[in-house]
């Protein structure tokens, strides 16, 4: 080392090193800082969750039924403008009703045995005309019959149509009678098989097959929180009094009244979930497309192939095809019941079937969907060129029924409220 002019040694410094040391230096602040700002922002977002959490979170689950009850809207059951709206009109003697009857064989091709004249099914989509759905309700097994589809080979966890043991079984505190099912079912398949924890509906079972009912009518309180009511009479007749119903022709009937028909087999499968079984018929890729339009009346296990519903005629819109779905798609259909106004419980449970109806009680005013053409002002017409065969004799070669001879031959060409 050289001393430098005041005698003195100097270590002659390396400016690299320098630079190093000022870097490493650098390197730990930052890091220290770094450090500091992530300790502090997850502190502040600890303290963020913690105050948001107290502010969002209810401290307990809100029970909607106990609101319904509380809610001034629903709870007023006197504000109910349909209760006790139905008119009464009594089974009778089929000899002596002259009005077509339900359900029927909706197998494409089948015409019915009773002449009903000019009396035509409302053809159009429901929505597109003045009525609005007033009930949803189902049946045990099947009301109407489809070749292939739900009919006497098909099957369920309490066998076919051909077995006595299913027909009156227990369901839902009650012997019901149960109609035709389904294709679908399969044992060995877990999802026709596995239980559900049913919350809402009562009664149902998954593997089963049930007919489910949207009755609609022009008369009903449609719009309002009195739409939907139980027994769908009160629905159908809301806005219907006996003076102006007595004026009523036939025709008038049958196109400001239906029902829409849908079949299903129950799967605790989610993929087949739907949210909305309460507004009406789904319609979505082959659901709701292949439909039989025809005149007939309503159903139930009161009535049979002696004695005849006087409800009639009114429009039937049937899916020829079954479909799988969830069976939480029937318990949110329940839930929405519950949530209605009027009291829906009688038809949380399927219903019985009544027994296919004869021929002769079957009117001859069958049409189909796919074999209609539409006006200028999108009125469907059915296809004058469209000639369907007869399946009648196909419907006995299938369906063990027992006829009943009669000594009269009843073909009315009635035009009015039968």
């Amino acid at each position: 080392m050289c001393p430098g002019p005041d005698g003195i040694e100097h270590v002659k410094e390396n400016p690299n090193s320098n630079l190093k040391a000022a870097v490493a230096v650098l390197g730990v602040c930052t890091i220290g800082l770094l450090a500091a700002t992530i300790a502090l922002a997850v502190n502040n977002n600890n303290d963020e969750a913690k105050s948001t959490g107290s502010m969002t979170q209810p401290e307990s689950v809100v029970d909607l039924f106990e609101s319904k009850k509380a809610s001034v809207i629903l709870s007023d059951t006197e504000a109910n403008t349909c209760y006790k709206k139905k008119l009464e009109l009594p089974n009778k003697d089929c000899i002596h009703v002259p009005g077509p009857q339900a359900g029927a064989n909706v197998t494409k091709g089948y015409v019915g045995g009773k002449d009903v004249g000019n009396l035509t099914a409302n053809l159009k989509q429901y929505w597109q005309t003045a009525m609005c759905p007033v009930n949803v309700h189902w049946h045990l097994g099947t009301e109407h019959y489809s070749t292939g589809e739900y009919d006497e080979n098909g099957n369920g966890p309490h066998g076919t149509a051909e077995r006595p043991e299913w027909a009156n079984r227990k369901l839902a505190e009650e012997n019901v009678r149960g109609g035709f099912r389904c294709h679908h079912f399969d044992a060995a398949d877990e999802k026709f098989t596995k239980e559900y924890d049913w919350q809402h509906c009562i009664g149902m079972e998954v593997g089963e097959t049930y007919e489910v009912h949207w009755p609609h009518s022009a008369a009903g309180a449609c719009g309002t929180v009195n739409q939907y009511q139980t027994p769908f009479y009160d629905g159908v007749f809301c806005n219907l009094n006996a003076e102006i119903f007595g004026t009523l022709k036939a025709q008038d009937i049958a196109s400001a009244v239906g029902v829409q028909g849908q079949i299903f087999t129950i799967v605790n499968d989610e993929s087949y979930f739907y949210p909305d079984l309460m507004r009406g018929m789904i319609v979505d890729k082959d659901m709701g497309k292949d439909l039989a339009y025809y005149t007939g009346s309503t159903t139930g296990t009161t009535r049979n192939n002696d004695i005849c519903s006087q409800y009639t005629p009114i429009t039937w819109q049937v899916d020829r095809k079954c479909h799988m779905i969830s069976a939480s798609s029937f318990d949110k259909l329940c839930y929405d019941m519950k949530m209605q106004r009027d009291d829906m419980e009688d038809d949380l449970h399927a219903h019985g079937s009544r027994e296919l109806v004869k021929d002769e009680y079957v009117a001859n005013n069958q049409a189909n969907r796919r074999h209609l053409w539409a006006d200028g002002e999108g009125n469907l017409h059915p296809d004058d060129h469209y000639t369907s065969g007869n399946l009648r004799d196909h419907n006995h070669a299938h369906i063990h029924s027992h006829d009943h001879e009669h000594d009269h031959d009843h073909h009315h060409h009635h035009h009015e409220w039968y």
